[in-house]
C-alpha cells in the first residue's frame, strides 16, 4: 500500500506510477534516510510518542535495515515508490505495527530535504579531496618540469615566453577558487529542515535545535515553508561542479592542442589514450575530449534544476523530485573526471626539444620595446618602432636576431649592438620579476605558497 492512499481509492495508472516513483534515483539515499530516521525516533521518544521499548525496537529494526543495505541484501518490492517507503515497509516487516509510529509528525517533504542535505554533507568532502589531489599533482608537475620554457599564447598566437611550471600553477589557482566555493557550499548545506513536516511545521513538540546537533547540522531552518522547498544548495552544487568542469575543460583544450602532431609539446601516456578502429597509427586524447563534452552535460544539469526551481510557488511541489538526479549524475561525472585528470597530468611526457623548435623570436618584441624605453623613448613610440622592425625582418625572411645592426638602426638610431642581448628567452623569463609573474624566483614563490595552502 502506498503511504498516501488514505484519500485515494483507485490503483495508480501504470505509466503514471513509473513517472511518479523516484526509487531508482533516491535509493542512493538509503544510508542518510536511516540516519535521519534514527534521529527522528530519538526525538519522538523524548516527546513521549514512543516508549523506551518502542524506541529500542525501531532502533534495532533500522540498524538491521542498514546492515541489509551495506551487504546488498535489501530487497525492494513493487509498492516501494521511494526510499522512504521502502525503509518504512521493511521496518514494519521486521518489528510489526510499531514501525508505523516512526512517521508520526514527519512528512516525506522534510524527510527528503534532510536526507538530501545529509548526502551532500557526506559527499562534498569527496570532491574537495579530489580537487586537492589534482592540485597536488599540478604542484608536482611544476617542480618536475621547472625550467622548461614554453610559448605563452593569447588568441592562440605565440605572445611571450613563460615557464611551463607557470602554466601548471595557473590551473592550480583556478582549482583553489573551486575548492573555496565547495567549502562555502558546506556551510549553506548544514541547515536542518527536519521538523518542518509537510509545510507548516511538525505538530509534535520536539526540540529541533537538539535534533540538529544530533544529526551534525550547524543550524536549524527558521521557516518551515522555506525549509521543505529550499534547493539552493543543489543549484549551488551544480554551479560549482559546472565551473570546475569549465576550468578542467579549458585545460583539456590546451593540452589537446599541445598533444597534436603539429605542436608535439606533450605526449599522453597510453593508459589515458585511445586508438582508432580503422587507423592503426592513431593515439587519441579521448579523456580530454570527454572532459570537454561532459562539461556541456553538467551545464545542462545546472540549467535543468534552475528551470525546475523558477516555477515553484511555495513549499514542496513534485517538480522537486527531479533535483537529485541532476546532482547525482553531476557528482559521479566530476568525481571521475577529477580522478582521471590527476592521472593524466601526472603521467604525460613533455618534449622540450620540440618546444624549443617552435619558439618564435618575435615573442621578444615587447622586450625590444622595453629596451628602447630604457634608452629614453616613450613606450608608445617604442611599440610602433619595434612593430616596424618586425615587419622589416619578415620582409627580408630573417629572424629578429639575424637582422643586421645597420638595418635595426635604419629603424631608429637608439638600436645598438647591445640589442642582441635581448634575444635570450631565459633573460626574458626572469625579467617578469613581480609577484605572480613567470620569473623563476616568482614561480618558486608560487609553488611554496601553493604547498602551504595544501598542507
Amino acid at each position: 500500500m502506498k503511504l498516501w492512499t488514505g484519500g485515494i481509492d483507485k490503483t495508480t495508472e501504470e505509466e503514471f506510477s513509473r513517472l511518479n516513483d523516484s526509487l531508482p534515483v533516491d535509493q542512493r539515499l538509503a544510508k542518510e534516510d536511516i540516519i535521519g530516521s534514527l534521529a527522528w525516533a530519538s526525538a519522538l521518544k523524548f516527546s513521549g510518542i514512543l516508549s523506551n521499548e518502542e524506541f529500542q525496537d525501531i532502533t534495532n529494526g533500522l540498524g538491521e535495515i542498514g546492515r541489509e543495505f551495506e551487504v546488498g541484501k535489501f530487497i525492494f518490492l513493487e509498492p516501494d515508490e521511494d526510499i522512504h517507503t521502502a525503509v518504512e515497509r521493511r521496518l514494519t516487516e521486521l518489528i510489526g505495527t510499531t514501525g508505523g509510529k516512526l512517521h508520526t509528525g514527519r512528512s516525506r517533504n522534510d524527510q527528503i530535504a534532510t536526507d538530501f542535505r545529509l548526502w551532500m554533507i557526506n559527499n562534498v568532502p569527496v570532491i574537495l579531496n579530489l580537487i586537492r589531489n589534482l592540485q597536488s599533482t599540478l604542484i608536482q608537475r611544476a617542480g618536475q618540469d621547472f625550467g622548461i620554457i614554453l610559448p605563452g599564447y593569447t588568441h592562440l598566437q605565440q605572445a611571450q615566453p613563460i615557464l611551463i611550471s607557470h602554466l601548471w600553477m595557473s590551473y592550480f589557482w583556478t582549482l583553489k577558487r573551486d575548492y573555496s566555493r565547495f567549502c562555502e557550499l558546506m556551510s549553506g548545506v548544514s541547515v536542518l529542515p527536519l521538523g518542518s513536516a509537510a509545510l507548516a511545521g511538525s505538530t509534535i513538540r520536539i526540540d529541533r535545535m537538539d535534533l540538529a546537533k544530533l544529526l551534525g547540522f550547524n543550524e536549524t531552518s527558521p521557516n518551515s515553508l522555506d525549509a521543505v522547498s529550499d534547493r539552493d544548495f543543489a543549484a549551488e552544487f551544480l554551479f560549482n561542479a559546472t565551473l570546475t568542469m569549465v576550468h578542467l575543460s579549458r585545460m583539456a583544450e590546451l593540452l589537446i592542442i599541445f598533444n597534436s602532431r603539429e605542436f608535439g609539446f606533450i605526449t599522453l601516456a597510453d593508459e589515458y589514450s585511445t586508438g582508432s578502429s580503422l587507423m592503426p597509427q592513431k593515439k587519441n586524447p579521448d579523456l580530454f575530449e570527454l572532459i570537454r563534452g561532459k562539461t556541456g552535460t553538467i551545464l545542462g544539469h545546472l540549467t535543468g534544476i534552475l528551470a525546475t526551481l523558477k516555477g515553484l510557488p511555495s513549499a514542496y511541489d513534485k517538480d522537486l523530485q527531479e533535483d537529485k538526479e541532476h546532482v547525482f549524475k553531476a557528482f559521479d561525472t566530476i568525481k571521475g573526471v577529477l580522478k582521471a585528470s590527476s592521472g593524466v597530468i601526472a603521467t604525460l611526457s613533455i618534449h622540450p626539444e620540440k618546444i624549443n623548435r617552435q619558439m618564435d623570436w618575435r615573442m621578444l618584441a615587447t622586450d625590444l620595446a622595453d629596451y628602447l624605453v630604457s634608452k629614453g623613448l616613450p613606450f608608445r613610440q617604442a611599440h610602433h618602432l619595434v612593430g616596424e622592425a618586425v615587419s622589416l625582418a619578415d620582409s627580408m625572411a630573417l629572424t629578429l636576431p639575424e637582422m643586421p645592426l645597420d638595418t635595426w638602426q635604419s629603424v631608429h638610431p637608439l638600436f645598438d649592438s647591445d640589442l642582441y642581448d635581448v634575444f635570450d628567452f631565459n633573460v626574458s623569463i626572469d625579467k617578469h620579476d613581480v609577484f605572480g609573474g613567470t620569473a623563476r624566483s616568482r614561480v618558486l614563490e608560487q609553488i611554496q605558497l601553493a604547498k602551504s595552502l595544501c598542507s
